[in-house]
């Protein structure tokens, strides 16, 4: 189901209907009171005459009332923030499965609804950024990955070793845990390419040989992105680079954590994203 388009539907069919009531059904609606009115004397004015001839249509009613705020709605999804879910485990432990999260959609400048055109141009995504883009192979999905090569980057990684632009990506060892899927181990990882030193946690399982190694160069307007669970996570390493028109915006902050409709939503993982 494409939300946007419906939701850009529907605000334009209440407008359309609220604004034909105002500029003509509700005009006549008036004079038929008018009418009605010097037909009659004024002390044999039926009243509820009037409020029948008064009345507005049921579906009108409902457009106008809903109108305001599909439109509300259309613009803060559209241009501030949106909601969204974490479907998949490739982003553990940065997100679980079940987080609700808000993705800030002009961090990386205004684009147009359903279409995704740029309208207005305001900053470019950074390395280790987390960001929701529309995959690439099936623009109707949306993905979350971490960025990790900006356009012109050379991108190497070749024994669960990550390197950017010839420079050693840091990884620190945290600890080794288990869970279902069996023993894994916490990384933090340093993305400092430009100094910033943003440091954010990875996981990798011992018990997963590396796989999809190699060295990609990042083309004009587009990005390698990587999920933080690097074992079990399908992302650049294995159908390429994002494009710029991909992009849906940043993920900021998880809101709720909610994995299953049977269990209650909780707030344990409430966080800015890093």
């Amino acid at each position: 189901m494409n939300f946007p388009l419906l939701l850009v539907l529907a605000v334009f069919i209440t407008g359309l209907i609220a604004l034909l009531d105002r500029l003509w059904l509700r005009p006549r609606r008036r004079k038929a009171v008018d009418s009605y009115k010097a037909s009659v004397d004024g002390d044999k004015i039926d009243q509820a005459v009037v409020a029948k001839l008064e009345k507005e249509a049921g579906f009108i009613e409902t457009a106008k009332s809903i109108f305001p705020v599909l439109a509300l709605v259309l613009v803060l999804r559209s241009f501030l923030f949106e909601p969204f879910q974490i479907p998949s485990g490739s982003m553990i432990p940065t997100l679980e499965v079940g987080d609700f999260i808000l993705v800030n959609k002009y961090e990386y400048g205004l684009r147009l609804p359903v279409t995704g055109t740029k309208i207005l141009s305001m900053n470019e995504p950074e390395r280790g950024d987390v960001m929701v883009f529309k995959e690439p192979m099936n623009p109707s999905i949306n993905f979350i990955k971490r960025v990790i090569g900006l356009p012109g980057d050379t991108i190497t990684y070749f024994n669960k070793q990550l390197t950017i632009n010839g420079k050693v990506v840091p990884q620190q060892f945290v600890a080794q845990l288990s869970d279902d899927s069996g023993v894994y181990r916490l990384y933090d990882e340093t993305i400092d390419g430009d100094g910033d030193g943003k440091v954010h946690h990875i996981r990798r399982e011992p018990g997963i040989p590396s796989m999809k190694e190699g060295v990609w160069e990042v083309p004009a307007d587009s990005y390698f992105v990587m999920g933080d669970n690097r074992d079990r996570s399908n992302d650049s390493r294995y159908w390429g680079f994002v494009p710029e028109r991909n992009i849906v915006g940043k993920a900021v902050y998880i809101w709720m954590h909610w994995p299953k409709w049977t269990d209650l939503p909780s707030f344990k993982n409430n966080r800015v994203i890093e």
